[in-house]
């Protein structure tokens, strides 16, 4: 007999391969909660959380989907306590440097979204290194939203495409909407097709703006650290149920 968790390696026989979402974006809410509601301090439901989502993007690998972008730290949540805050800088830049040989020999290119400036010099290190380093890598794009905001995104396109109409390089009537896209952050990777977001909160808070005016989305009431395989195989499922007409008949 085929153990279960090898058959959800595959692709599962309920799912058309022809109609996989090729861009799939989270928003991965519910690691606080999760942690408190089983008497843990809510960093423990952050490392949970990262856990789950090496076995997403792995199970992206594994069944043909070619992007995934994850929702993992917006502009605002720098409002939250200090201490989580800086256990999730640290965290960030620790599973980089722990996970980054494994990219390379899967074939994943990871890329961060959002103003990077403003993380801790030594966070910024370790993501240049890993861009640098899978920049190459074709099976999986992984884009990491960090210190990322989609108003902030949508200001900075604008503004870099007002100092080329400022210094003559485009005139205003060649502004349209793929000039627009190609500003973004998200230039090289397209709109999500499909965008998850666990916990059961119904809004998209600030995430991709732009880019998911004609997604699929997807609630579950599942918080994000029992988000696995057989709940991506339920948000697939339903993708796959989903006609896409983008405003046509």
């Amino acid at each position: 007999m085929i153990a279960k968790e090898t058959l959800l390696q595959q692709l599962p026989q309920d799912l058309d391969r022809a109609r996989l979402p090729q861009h799939v974006a989270v928003i991965m809410d519910g690691n606080g909660r999760w942690a408190q509601r089983q008497g843990l301090p809510r960093i423990i439901g952050h490392r949970r959380g990262v856990d789950v989502l090496k076995d997403i993007l792995r199970c992206c690998k594994d069944w043909g989907i070619g992007a995934l972008t994850a929702y993992a730290f917006s502009s605002e949540n720098w409002g939250r306590p200090l201490e989580e805050v800086n256990f999730l800088m640290t965290l960030f830049e620790r599973v980089l440097r722990q996970e980054l040989n494994e990219m390379i020999a899967e074939n994943v290119r990871i890329r961060f979204l959002g103003n990077l400036s403003a993380l801790p010099e030594s966070l910024q290190k370790e993501i240049n290194r890993s861009m640098e380093a899978t920049r190459d890598n074709r099976d999986v794009r992984f884009s990491v939203a960090t210190n990322y905001g989609g108003r902030q995104e949508i200001v900075q396109a604008c503004r870099a495409i007002a100092e080329q109409v400022k210094n003559g390089s485009i005139e205003p009537e060649q502004i349209d909407e793929s000039l627009f896209a190609r500003h973004l952050y998200t230039s090289d990777v397209g709109d999500p097709d499909l965008l998850i977001r666990t916990s059961g909160e119904m809004r998209i808070s600030n995430f991709l703006l732009w880019q998911v005016a004609y997604s699929e989305l997807y609630v579950t009431n599942t918080l994000w650290p029992d988000f696995d395989r057989q709940e991506f195989r339920s948000a697939i499922g339903a993708y796959q149920k989903r006609n896409r007409r983008f405003g046509k008949l």
